[in-house]
């Protein structure tokens, strides 16, 4: 009777086993968020199209509301202001070590250095006497050398129906605009762009091949030992102390470490989010553009600065 009694209970407590769940949690030791639930606090809305967010040497962060051509400005108390308008259609943005703002001003396709009084002076527009086909994103070295993206999205504000470029290219540039080089042309369409000065890498995101390269900026500027980062392409990214690399796309934030492994996905509430920077106070809370808004969430490492 006590054999039988056992016999029922083990197989019972096995098909209770079988019934559970089985549900998968990360090591929250990779979890990059405060919070494991890594949940996101709506700033600001009712925009058209929200991109580019850039930080300051002080932790203000500025970001494009692209359709409706102007620049706004989050400051460290959290307000959210009109910071310029016109603002050449401006898509992509970082702060060089000068403390000017670059930008990806697209309306004439064109790169913009903004000063802090608002004025600004086109840096060029063109490689090989021909328009660019749009600048969409750049990163700025420590050394102030700049890398931009340069895909073709047909704007309803061009004239032109073609891309005025052949391929779509990865480009390095000196600081004052000159000797524009091709450095990757072998691309699908490269978009979101970041770098880690300290360790001389750049990541380039192929949306159009949804991959990510990781490359090695040689002593003279030019990108060498070119690899696959990983199997996911990003619109906007950015990069944190311990190296995690932050994605952006129709799942959200997707992060990487440095390994190019996925450690966490930040679930953000639209369709598509398009860009992200680290900054604030204490440079450790991401900054999120998706769609008509402007999120953010707590970090536990600090925004990478070069």
């Amino acid at each position: 009777m006590k054999i039988k009694l056992r016999l029922v209970l083990n197989l019972a407590t096995v098909a209770l086993i079988l019934t559970i769940p089985q549900v998968s949690f990360g090591c929250c030791d990779e979890v990059v968020t405060e919070e494991a639930d890594g949940k996101v606090t709506l700033i600001s809305a009712d925009y058209q199209f929200t991109e580019g967010p850039a930080v300051d040497a002080t932790g203000n962060v500025f970001f494009t509301d692209q359709p409706n051509d102007r620049i706004l400005k989050i400051d460290l108390d959290g307000k959210v202001s009109e910071f310029m308008k016109p603002a050449g259609r401006s898509n992509g943005m970082f702060f060089a070590p000068d403390g000017k703002l670059i930008a990806c001003a697209d309306e004439k396709n064109e790169m913009w250095e903004i000063s802090p009084d608002k004025s600004h002076r086109v840096l060029f527009g063109t490689f090989e006497d021909r328009k660019l086909n749009g600048p969409n994103d750049v990163w700025i070295d420590s050394d102030s050398t700049m890398y931009f993206t340069d895909p073709y999205y047909q704007r309803k504000w061009w004239e032109h129906k073609t891309k005025p470029q052949n391929k779509q290219s990865v480009y390095r540039v000196d600081r004052d605009g000159a000797n524009v080089t091709v450095v990757d042309d072998t691309l699908v369409q490269p978009n979101g762009i970041v770098g880690d000065s300290k360790r001389r890498l750049l990541f380039v995101a192929d949306i159009g091949a949804s991959k990510t390269y990781q490359y090695t900026i040689a002593s003279d500027g030019t990108l060498v030992d070119r690899k696959l980062f990983c199997a996911s392409g990003s619109d906007g990214m950015t990069i944190d102390e311990a190296g995690n690399l932050y994605l952006t796309g129709k799942k959200g934030v997707m992060v990487y470490n440095k390994d190019g492994k996925e450690i966490q996905i930040i679930s953000v509430p639209k369709n598509w989010t398009a860009n992200v920077c680290i900054g604030g106070k204490d440079r450790k809370t991401l900054y999120i553009t998706a769609s008509d808004s402007v999120y953010s969430v707590r970090l536990k490492q600090a925004g990478l600065s070069n």
